[in-house]
């Protein structure tokens, strides 16, 4: 996606995520994050934000995080960390050098991405906690979303860390494993090494080869992948196996 878009997204997705902080009880427990409250939530989105100024700042990680300073009140650390966060966004181009985890992708643009998409899956979360009814995706944003977690969170990071996706890896069941939403489709094929992302634009391009495809709307996959939704809000055709296995790197891929 454009930068412009992305930051688009951003800022409305923000707005949504602080209305839904402000509104909720503090001590709420976040039904998909059931270890945190609503207070707890706002304050890992803004340590969020601010490890990434220091990440564009630096150039590097940043040591001894998080900071013990922050506001207390969770709409108000909130408000620091997106000020900070859009202030140095604004002060970079988005090719400008930054730390990333992505070693392609040394760039403040990276950050753009994914602080982005990072603000849609926990805005549904203050909105869950908040027990509001949840405010829509837009598609082309859930798109690139469901690229993201594909390409990055699955492919990239179990070829780099192949050992830390655990089961998921050893013996793998080899077969393609498809995700298809919006005219797009993503075929996953599984080894000991990791695996390897293909995106095919054209609707169920790759469900014919696929052991098992789960389809959806943009939203409705973006949000069963990040593990928001359940299995009744997608399409799920194949066999079980190969469905243990999609799920199988999917939670390897949100730990």
């Amino acid at each position: 996606m454009e930068t412009t878009r992305l930051r688009a997204s951003l800022n409305h997705e923000f707005q949504l995520l602080r209305a839904a902080i402000a509104s909720a009880d503090r001590e709420a427990m976040v039904p998909c994050c059931p270890d945190w409250t609503a207070d707890q939530l706002a304050h890992h989105v803004a340590q969020t934000y601010l490890h990434k100024v220091e990440c564009i700042r630096l150039g590097a990680f940043p040591e001894n995080w998080p900071p013990e300073d922050l506001d207390p009140d969770p709409v108000a650390v909130l408000d620091e960390g997106f000020a900070a966060l859009t202030a140095a966004f604004d002060a970079h181009d988005p090719a400008d050098p930054a730390a990333t985890w992505h070693d392609p992708d040394q760039t403040v643009g990276f950050w753009i991405r994914r602080m982005a998409h990072e603000t849609v899956i926990h805005r549904v979360d203050a909105e869950q906690v908040a027990g509001l009814e949840l405010a829509p995706v837009d598609e082309d944003v859930a798109l690139d979303g469901i690229d993201e977690f594909l390409s990055l969170f699955i492919g990239f990071f179990s070829r780099k860390y192949p050992g830390e996706y655990g089961s998921a890896l050893l013996d793998p069941d080899r077969r393609p494993l498809a995700v298809a939403a919006g005219g797009s489709t993503w075929t996953l094929t599984t080894s000991e090494a990791g695996v390897e992302v293909e995106r095919s634009e054209g609707a169920r391009t790759a469900t014919p080869v696929a052991a098992v495809t789960v389809s959806g709307s943009p939203a409705e996959v973006l949000l069963w992948l990040w593990v928001r939704t359940d299995d009744a809000a997608v399409s799920v055709e194949g066999e079980g196996e190969a469905f243990a296995q999609l799920k199988a790197l999917r939670k390897e891929a949100t730990q």
